[in-house]
């Protein structure tokens, strides 16, 4: 995909360590993981605090199993989403993948969006 659309920019490199590939990456507009880790909500939060634009939007696939495999996917899908809020990224849209794949959800949501203004 990369390949046909210069605006898109794979990072073959450990997504836990973004010094290591701050100086071949810009400001972006989307982050998009599927990292599989137990700290994949640290992982987005860390990575779009380096890169992402303030507005800018995330997508994580979330696999339960690879987060806590001994808890209801519901419950880690939560705790997930809490931990993304405690980064300032906004959770806007929660799928699940059923029947495609088994305890997978794909989190759609935006960082440090602009305050509310009061009326």
């Amino acid at each position: 995909m990369a390949k046909k659309r210069p605006n898109v920019v794979p990072i073959v490199e450990d997504a836990r360590q973004p010094l290591k590939y701050r100086m071949l990456v810009p400001m972006v507009d989307v982050i998009f993981s599927d990292v599989a880790q137990p700290d994949q909500a640290r992982i987005v939060a860390m990575n779009a605090n380096m890169f992402l634009k303030n507005n800018g939007w995330f997508i994580i696939s979330i696999k339960a199993s690879c987060v806590d495999s001994t808890a209801a996917p519901e419950a880690v899908f939560a705790a997930e989403i809490d931990k993304l809020r405690k980064e300032k990224c906004r959770p806007k849209e929660q799928l699940t993948l059923e029947p495609y794949h088994r305890d997978h959800a794909v989190v759609i949501g935006t960082f440090r969006p602009p305050a509310k203004k009061a009326e």
